[in-house]
C-alpha cells in the first residue's frame, strides 16, 4: 500500500529574518564573534535532506552554524512550542492544538510543504499474501486479525513492525490506515 504524505518544514520568523540578514559571510569572511546558530530538530523522515540543506547554506552563509537532528515529528513540534529549536522538521501537518499552544509560548509557527513522501506495508517475499486492503491493514494493526490464514496465507502468527509513538509516519498510519480516516475512531495500534 502506498500513500502520499506530505512532509511539512516550519519555520520560525527568527530563520527568515537570520536569513536574510547582509551578515559577513556574505562578504567572504568569517567573524567567529559574529557567528550565529540554528537548531533544527524533527522528523527522521527529513534528517537527511535537512543535513545537506544545512550544508549547503552554510556554503554561502559561513557565519551561521545550523545544528540538525532527528528524534521524530512530534519531538521537533514540542521543541517548537517550547522554544529550544528555530526549525522543526516533520512528516505530518501541525495540529491545531499544537499550534495554539506555540503561540501561547510566543512562537508563530510557519508551514512549508517541502516534499511528499510515501508509506509502503511490506511482507516477506515468501509469504503467499501479495495484496492486503486498508481494512484488513487496520485489522491486522490494531489485533483483530493475528494469523497470515486470516488473510489467504499459511498458518503463522503476523508479527508487526511500525515506527515509534513520537514519529509523524506513525500519526499517519494510525489515522489514514488504522482509523481508515474516521476522526471519531479511537483504535490504537495492536500491542501484546
Amino acid at each position: 500500500m502506498k500513500k502520499a504524505n506530505s512532509i511539512i518544514c516550519l519555520l520560525l520568523l527568527v530563520f527568515i529574518s537570520s536569513c536574510g540578514q547582509d551578515s559577513v559571510a556574505s562578504q567572504g569572511t568569517t567573524n567567529p564573534s559574529k557567528i550565529e546558530t540554528i537548531v533544527n530538530k524533527g522528523s527522521d523522515t527529513l534528517v537527511n535532506l535537512a543535513l545537506a540543506w544545512a550544508e549547503k547554506y552554510h556554503e554561502f552563509h559561513s557565519d551561521v552554524e545550523i545544528s540538525v537532528t532527528g528524534g521524530g515529528s512530534g519531538t521537533g513540534i514540542a521543541a517548537l512550542i517550547n522554544g529550544t529549536v528555530d526549525i522543526a522538521n516533520a512528516s505530518r501537518q501541525i495540529k491545531p492544538e499544537e499550534i495554539q499552544q506555540a503561540k501561547v509560548n510566543g512562537v508563530n509557527p510557519v508551514e512549508y510543504v517541502v516534499s511528499r513522501d510515501a508509506i509502503a506495508v511490506i511482507v516477506n517475499p515468501e509469504n503467499k499474501v501479495y495484496q492486503l486492503t486498508l481494512q484488513q491493514l487496520s485489522d491486522i494493526y490494531s489485533g483483530k486479525i493475528s494469523n497470515w490464514n486470516e488473510v489467504g496465507g499459511e498458518k503463522r502468527e503476523i508479527v508487526r513492525l511500525s515506527r515509534e509513538t513520537n514519529s509523524g509516519t506513525h500519526v499517519f498510519f494510525l489515522e489514514k490506515v488504522i482509523r481508515l480516516g474516521d476522526k471519531n475512531n479511537k483504535t490504537l495500534f495492536f500491542s501484546k
